[in-house]
Order: structure tokens, then sequence, then C-alpha cells
């Protein structure tokens, strides 16, 4: 099984930036202990902070990977572009948010790619990851299942 995690903008910031709210480890320390809890999965990561290179990645692992972990950050809440590419591929995504954007400022209360995803982990810091590797691997299973 492949499930490539995407980041958008900022998040190459973990451990340093805003740590009341994103804490204090960055996702390649925690990408590192992601890859020893699921040895049976390959992950990839991928960050950036363009929204055409979110696009094309997400372009690019949408008919190859079995699942994708997009952290969209603030072009969660502003990017139609995101939200076609999502809606244009084969892979499920599954949509994270470390922090719960309900509780944020307004704007960040709605997300245009959460009904275009298989669901949606926020608030759960970075656990919120595993928590959609660990679907994205049950719904594999369902479908290798369901085809026997």
């Amino acid at each position: 099984m492949k499930i490539c995690i995407i980041n958008g903008p900022n998040l190459n910031l973990l451990g340093r930036r805003e740590p009341h709210i994103y804490g204090t480890r960055s996702f390649d320390d925690f990408f590192g202990e992601l890859q020893q809890r699921y040895p049976q999965i390959e992950l990839t990561y991928f960050q950036s902070n363009h929204e055409g290179a979110l696009i094309d990645r997400i372009q690019q692992e949408g008919f190859s990977t079995d699942g994708i972990v997009l952290n969209a950050a603030g072009y969660s809440h502003t990017s139609i572009a995101l939200r076609d590419a999502v809606s244009a591929i084969q892979a499920p995504v599954v949509e994270v948010h470390i922090s719960d954007i309900s509780c944020r400022e307004t704007f960040r209360h709605h997300s245009y790619l959460t009904d275009v995803c298989q669901t949606s982990f926020v608030g759960h810091g970075l656990e919120g990851y595993a928590l959609a590797i660990d679907f994205l691997k049950e719904a594999c299973s369902r479908l290798t299942n369901d085809r026997h």
C-alpha cells in the first residue's frame, strides 16, 4: 500500500510556528515516526507553500497511489482549484487539520475540501495524520475484501 501525505503552506514551519497551536515537533521528525509506525505502508511526503505545486502533486499521486492525506492549511479555506484537483483524481483523499478550525477565526470555519474528501480529521494535532492513515488502510482493506 502506498499513501502520500501532502502539506500546504507554512507547515514547513511546524515546531517553530505558533507552538501553542501546532506543537513543538517538526513534521520531518513526525514523518519519521509515522514511517516506523507503519512499516508495511510506503509513505511519501510532499510540502509546498505554492498552490500550483500542490495541485501538480495531487494530480501526480492521484492515479498511482492508494490514498492521499491532505493538509492544505490556509488553502483549505480559499482554493477552489485544490478542490477541483481532489475531485478529478481516483485516489481517496482524507483531509487533516492539526488545529480545530471550528474554534479558530471565522474565516477558517469553512473548508472547500471537506465535501470532496472521504473524511476529515480536525483538531487531533499531528495524530490526525495517523488517524487518516488508519482510515485509508481500513478503506483499502475493505475494497480488497469486496473484490474477493
